[in-house]
């Protein structure tokens, strides 16, 4: 297990893994910095977190001058309330990030009151409701929702030398995916085994909430990919920015395995 985008990065550089899955921002500005790697699939394509604030927060205008906590600047959690502020048509500069680290620790700050806000995933969404807090939004739902939170990378130079192995990889990720999406004894069971939680119905609050915007076929939002390309190409102004999509996303062998009609098979429809 590798936390963070950032880390599972450098480890796909570096050789250590051959795959990495993780949020594709770090992915996208390496990319475009020239690093050898390549998305290859997604799995989500929604940012997969709630706005989770304090009572007294009912309305975007309730959030202006209020404190928000997200992991850190620079990834999804910055980027989906800058966009969400701008749906809701709230100047970014009138509430002020925090950067709080790992949800546990936002989550009791949050319920301190050392934050006025803050951006949870199930389970946590579940215990922080449970504690009184209020489910302002869930951030998949926005407009401008479509982003590359969950995707599969490798290394340029190991897809051109090992196709037969990505491939089957990809295979392989697609049906267990699909068993995820469709089958949700199993899922249930494999989520109680890996994420340790004495409290099923936490399981089920998360199964329940991520099951619906999984992809599949698992294929990049190629909208979700300009998001973060804008993103970044704002970061750099006055530096030459590619913003070619095919500079960072190569689905070819998707595209053999739905011609083979291997994605039809798994679904049961061949």
């Amino acid at each position: 297990m590798i936390s963070g985008s950032a880390p599972g990065t450098q480890a796909l550089l570096g050789g250590s893994t051959h795959f990495a899955q993780t949020d594709g921002t770090a992915l996208i500005a390496a990319i475009s910095q020239g690093a050898d790697l390549v998305l290859i699939a997604a799995a989500v394509n929604k940012f997969p977190f709630s706005l989770v604030t304090q009572k007294n927060i009912r309305q975007p205008t309730d959030l202006i001058g209020k404190k928000v906590g997200i992991v850190a600047f620079g990834g999804a959690h910055e980027l989906s309330m800058a966009l969400a502020l701008k749906e809701w048509n709230i100047p970014r500069q009138s509430v002020t990030l925090l950067a709080g680290g790992p949800s546990t620790n936002r989550l009791i700050a949050l319920s301190k009151g050392a934050l006025d806000a803050t951006l949870l995933a199930p389970p946590d969404t579940g215990e922080a409701s449970r504690m009184g807090m209020h489910i302002f939004s869930n951030l998949s739902d926005l407009k401008t929702a479509a982003f590359p939170i969950n995707v599969i990378a490798t290394r340029r130079s190991f897809l051109e030398k090992n196709r037969e192995v990505v491939k089957r990889f990809l295979q392989a990720y697609s049906e267990g995916l699909y068993q995820f999406i469709t089958n949700k004894e199993k899922a249930l069971a494999i989520s109680n085994q890996r994420l340790k939680l004495k409290n099923s119905a936490l399981v089920e609050e998360a199964y329940q909430f991520y099951g619906p915007i999984f992809s599949f076929p698992p294929r990049v939002s190629y909208d979700g990919l300009r998001v973060v390309l804008e993103s970044l190409a704002q970061r750099t102004s006055g530096s030459k920015f590619e913003t070619n999509v095919d500079k960072y996303v190569d689905e070819r062998l998707l595209d053999e395995l739905e011609r083979e009609g291997v994605f039809k098979n798994i679904n049961g429809k061949g």
